[in-house]
């Protein structure tokens, strides 16, 4: 491998001795990171391959020029996980980093040694301070079950459309043979179908069917296998959240994936909130004081508060109660649902504890 290049911004920085910061601008290939005292002046900027060997170079090379305790990382969900998990172990503090603002980008332009520089400046000056999620337990494990889950549902609803796109134009005689069939029954009578070497338009229909009706099989079996292995993660480590009224274990997935495997980092239910976008933002000007929806946050949490709401609206006579009251007082219904929403997070956030296996519980079934 062909060496990074090294760009010295301020010249020779071996008698460095006091302590900097790091910012860090991540690639699929390569991270660039840049180094600036506590005063603000910057040291010098290079890049590594994006390695477990080139982010050894890295903190080696950021420790010869000063003690490093904060870096700046963007993307520590994406391609700056593998540093954040690697700065971490080795003892320090890792900050997520937004991309500059496109301000400051028309200003000073964008390269990567410039963006590096400015995620050391946003955790110098205070701009970025949240922690990122450590990705290492079961709520990773319950956001790749998730992910992996979504994916075979969409796919199952595609090729059940194409299923039924191709039964319209299919000869009368096998149409009629499917003819009132919904559902898992029109899977099972298509994936039955004769598996004869297609010779002309109808057996080549008749396969096309019984193709797409076993490829539904298999995805509703591979969707069904990972819902219980999201359930049976939640069963072990949060059990306390599916004893609540209305949080299936979808719901529950979505909320602790938002919070994270190190919940602490949100330091109250406010700032659990804000995350799932049902905090309201401050939009007052002179005597007009008022909030505005929040359109942010991460939107599978807030959808899971949604349906957390709307269940016990339908089951729960305090929440029932607490609707009438406040429409009672003038707000709206769905201004109504969003206090409900805001006030499910604060109990969400009290169940939050560091996911550990819980002994002694009784399992829920998915």
């Amino acid at each position: 491998m062909t060496s990074m290049p090294e760009v010295r911004l301020d010249g020779d920085t071996s008698q460095h001795t006091e302590q900097v910061i790091v910012g860090v601008d991540t690639h699929k290939d390569t991270h660039v990171a840049a180094v600036i005292t506590l005063v603000g002046v910057p040291v010098a900027s290079r890049a590594f391959p994006a390695t477990a060997a080139g982010y050894r170079r890295l903190l080696t090379w950021a420790s010869s020029l000063g003690a490093v305790r904060r870096a700046g990382v963007e993307g520590t969900g994406s391609y700056g996980a593998g540093l954040t998990g690697y700065l971490r172990r080795e003892g320090i503090a890792v900050v997520e980093v937004n991309r500059p603002d496109r301000a400051a980008r028309r200003r000073r332009g964008k390269t990567d040694p410039v963006d590096a520089e400015a995620a050391a400046r946003a955790v110098l000056d205070g701009r970025a301070t949240v922690t990122p999620k450590t990705a290492d337990g079961p709520v990773e494990m319950l956001r790749m079950f998730r992910l992996a889950r979504a994916s075979a549902v969409k796919s199952r609803t595609q090729a059940t459309n194409q299923l039924r796109a191709v039964l319209v134009g299919a000869d009368p005689a096998l149409r009629e043979a499917v003819s009132g069939l919904t559902g898992a029954a029109l899977v099972r009578a298509c994936a039955s179908l004769p598996a004869a070497q297609p010779r002309n338009v109808a057996t080549a229909t008749a396969y096309t069917l019984r193709c797409l009706a076993q490829r539904i099989g298999q995805l509703t079996t591979q969707a069904r296998d990972l819902q219980r292995q999201i359930t049976a993660v939640i069963n072990t480590h949060a059990p306390q959240l599916l004893h609540r009224r209305g949080v299936g274990p979808d719901s529950a997935a979505a909320l602790l994936i938002a919070a994270g495997d190190n919940p602490d980092r949100l330091h109250s239910d406010a700032s659990f909130a804000a995350l799932c976008g049902v905090s309201p933002i401050q939009a007052s000007s002179g005597k007009t004081t008022r909030h505005r929806l929040n359109r942010g946050g991460d939107r599978q949490a807030n959808a899971a508060l949604y349906r957390i709401a709307f269940t016990r609206l339908r089951c729960d006579p305090r929440t029932r109660s607490y609707l009438a009251r406040r429409t009672t007082q003038g707000k709206t219904r769905r201004e109504a649902i969003r206090c409900i929403k805001r006030y499910l997070a604060r109990e969400i956030y009290r169940l939050l504890q560091p996911l550990t296996p819980q002994a002694g519980t009784t399992p829920r079934a998915g």
